[in-house]
């Protein structure tokens, strides 16, 4: 049994505090991409991952799947499986794979095993595995807040736009990211930001950790500046880096960008 797990950018990212426990509150947006990861489960005698396709670091058993199967068995009664991931979805990159595989193999277990889970049950499991795991589960445009695990529903379609994704050799560290930024609350909320003209996005929605991570990284300062050269409305980098998407007005070719970079077209 399998699914395909997608990725998510965040359009626009906004840290509006630092909160008690030492995590930051913040404001974003999660939007679905159409670049997948496949999640498999089959029968076996004991609990496995094998991680396939693009480079992985680390072990296939500490991966974020493993936690999952195992955080659900601890509830439900049904039996070890063999986990395969093919990984499609660059790693460290601010797109959420490693979420998104976690959030479908939960629902892969629900079903299989027929457990009988609600949505807002596999959202609560998906919440103890990562901020942002809970919002692959309904799999749909959301203004998120707090720390990026609590949703609002909202209406926003680009499928009349043309995406790209650029993905440089670099990796970004959260804790990095998270070091160099300083929160600030603003009076134009991002919701109202997101409603006007995708043309008008340039001007006010910012991804505030771009400031830090563009100093430290200036390659990805520069991937966002020739997307816009090359006509681009709306570039940013997502997350905390390193993946720089952008929106174009009609299908665009950019094989200056390829050198050194993964380029994937209308995602």
């Amino acid at each position: 049994m399998l699914a395909f797990a997608n990725a998510k950018i965040n359009i626009g990212l906004n840290i509006t505090e630092k909160r008690e426990d030492g995590y930051h509150n913040l404001e974003t947006v999660f939007y679905p991409v159409k670049l997948h990861d496949v999640v498999e489960l089959t029968d076996a005698t004991q609990l496995g991952c094998t991680v396939e396709g693009i480079n992985f670091p680390g072990d296939p058993l500490d991966n974020i799947c493993v936690k999952a199967f195992r955080l659900l068995q601890q509830d439900h009664d049904f039996p070890e499986q063999q986990i395969t991931l093919l990984k499609n979805i660059p790693v460290g990159a601010g797109l959420g794979g490693g979420s998104a595989d976690a959030a479908f193999l939960i629902k892969l277990l629900d079903s299989k095993f027929k457990l009988g889970l609600s949505v807002p049950q596999m959202e609560d499991y998906a919440r103890q595995l990562g901020a942002d795991c809970a919002f692959f589960i309904r799999n749909t445009p959301v203004y998120a807040f707090d720390k990026g695990d609590r949703f609002e529903a909202l209406e926003l379609d680009l499928s009349a736009y043309f995406l790209v994704l650029v993905m440089p050799p670099v990796h970004v560290s959260t804790a990095v990211a998270y070091a160099g930024v300083k929160p600030l609350k603003r009076d134009s909320g991002l919701k109202t930001l997101l409603s006007q003209p995708v043309a008008t996005w340039k001007d006010g929605v910012v991804n505030d950790f771009e400031t830090s991570v563009f100093e430290e990284f200036p390659e990805i300062g520069h991937i966002k500046n020739k997307l816009y050269r090359a006509g681009a409305l709306y570039a940013a980098m997502s997350g905390s880096g390193a993946s720089v998407f952008a929106i174009f007005e009609k299908e665009i070719a950019l094989p200056d960008l390829e050198i050194d970079n993964q380029v994937f077209y209308n995602v």
